[in-house]
């Protein structure tokens, strides 16, 4: 099937068919069998993977996709596809990483076209780093595909700007957890605290409240504006404003939906006037 024809029902077929049939003449690199492709999905909304990304879901003989992957996004894969699913959430049981590596090899070495699909950028708390490396000491060929993290992403969707010259020439992108599901143990809060204008956290509603009295004990100011933002880019996608110093007790009188970016800074005062996505409209982006 073309490409065109894979995409014809996303779009107005009077006015785009014609644009889109222009990728199957495009120089796209060959999709190798035995090799394996990383690709970065985006930061939910279907509409928002790359032509790269796009182009290799229709190729793809295996894809091995993520929690974060949305089902809207699966439907524009190859329909011969196999497609399994190897997410990762806190507190249900979850597929090791290990074991995820290791299929990736063993589908390469049955000869098929393999796509690791997550959410995100893989190299941005996506463990694509990891992934990738136990590839190449396989003697796994293998490709990434980057993607567009939430940490900038959803921010757009939520009318924050991640810079504005007005607030900030510096970011700090932060996980809230590591490999043991707890606090960060090796981060330098007494740097992290007042080393840029604006801190943005991937998966920390958990230990929110931990690590906001981490930040105000080393010098941050506890009415930094805060967002929580939820299901970002996709139709539920929901922002809550508080500040540093309400955010524990933000986070345990309200049920917060994750997965959710948090962000702490003045950037997050822009929302007032750049709150543009409008989720009732949503599509595929």
């Amino acid at each position: 099937m073309k490409l065109w024809q894979r995409i014809k029902g996303l779009v107005n077929p009077e006015k785009k068919v014609g644009h889109f049939a222009r990728l199957d003449g495009a120089d796209f690199p060959d999709f190798e069998a035995g090799t394996v492709w990383l690709v970065g999905a985006g930061p939910g909304a279907a509409g928002l993977i790359s032509i790269m990304g796009y182009y290799a879901l229709g190729e793809a003989d295996v894809i091995i996709y993520d929690a974060l992957v949305g089902k809207e996004l699966l439907k524009y894969a190859n329909p011969n596809a196999q497609c399994i699913y190897a997410g990762k959430r806190g507190g249900k049981p979850s597929p090791k990483q290990k074991d995820i590596s290791i299929s990736l090899i063993d589908w390469a070495r049955e000869g098929k076209k393999v796509l690791r699909l997550k959410g995100g950028d893989p190299f941005v708390f996506g463990r694509g780093g990891e992934e990738s490396e136990t590839l190449a000491k396989a003697g796994v060929k293998f490709r990434i595909v980057p993607g567009i993290t939430s940490g900038i992403g959803g921010l757009a969707y939520a009318g924050i700007p991640v810079t504005h010259r007005d607030t900030n020439q510096a970011i700090i992108f932060l996980t809230g957890h590591d490999e043991t599901g707890e606090v960060p143990h090796a981060v330098d809060w007494q740097a992290i605290a007042t080393a840029a204008p604006v801190i943005v956290m991937y998966m920390a509603v958990k230990h929110l409240g931990s690590i906001s009295d981490k930040l105000m004990s080393a010098g941050r100011g506890a009415n930094d504006p805060l967002a929580i933002l939820s299901n970002t880019t996709l139709p539920e996608q929901s922002v809550a404003i508080t500040t540093l110093g309400e955010a524990a007790a933000f986070v345990a009188r309200e049920d917060v939906p994750t997965p959710a970016i948090v962000v702490v800074g003045k950037v997050v005062n822009y929302r007032e006037i750049l709150n543009w996505y409008s989720p009732s409209e949503n599509r595929i982006g």
